[in-house]
């Protein structure tokens, strides 16, 4: 189980690469050159939503430590727009610009006929949603694991 168990994890963060470098084929074949691959994994986690900026790594859209220098450069080139909050000078708060939009609606296109094709190569919606549902179970374990001293339970 000990080795199934770690094949597993491994596997779980091959995947996480391998569809970042799936994002990265589609943004090269849209001719962008101005947003990266984690930078549009962020765009779409934020969709139509107007967020803080800490609910992006609260919320889970984002893991790596530099979310504020991804933040930034989408400002930059125009993809996402930024505003300070009224309230607290500390605080802004995030939403796509049209460009932004743009893309959120290309790579939802994307995801779109990814789930066609995936009916097509044998992968049912059932044992998509049937993982989902395990990789939640171990979400919540290594959630309780990480927090708590869950090593003899």
């Amino acid at each position: 189980m000990k080795d199934v168990y770690f094949e597993t994890v491994m596997l779980i963060e091959r995947l996480h690469r391998l569809f970042l470098e799936v994002i990265k084929g589609e943004l090269d074949r849209m001719g962008l050159m101005d947003i990266s691959n984690v930078q549009c994994f962020i765009l779409y986690n934020i969709g139509k939503n107007r967020l803080s900026v800490g609910e992006i790594s609260n919320r889970g859209y984002y893991l790596g430590s530099n979310v504020t220098y991804n933040l930034k450069k989408m400002v930059e080139s125009g993809y996402i727009i930024q505003e300070q909050s009224p309230h607290d000078r500390r605080s802004s708060h995030i939403q796509l610009s049209q460009k932004g939009l743009d893309l959120y609606e290309k790579i939802d296109a994307l995801l779109r006929e990814h789930t066609k094709n995936m009916r097509h190569n044998g992968l049912m919606e059932q044992e998509i949603k049937s993982m989902r549902a395990l990789l939640q179970r171990l979400e919540a374990f290594w959630n309780f694991t990480a927090t708590q001293d869950g090593r003899f339970l």
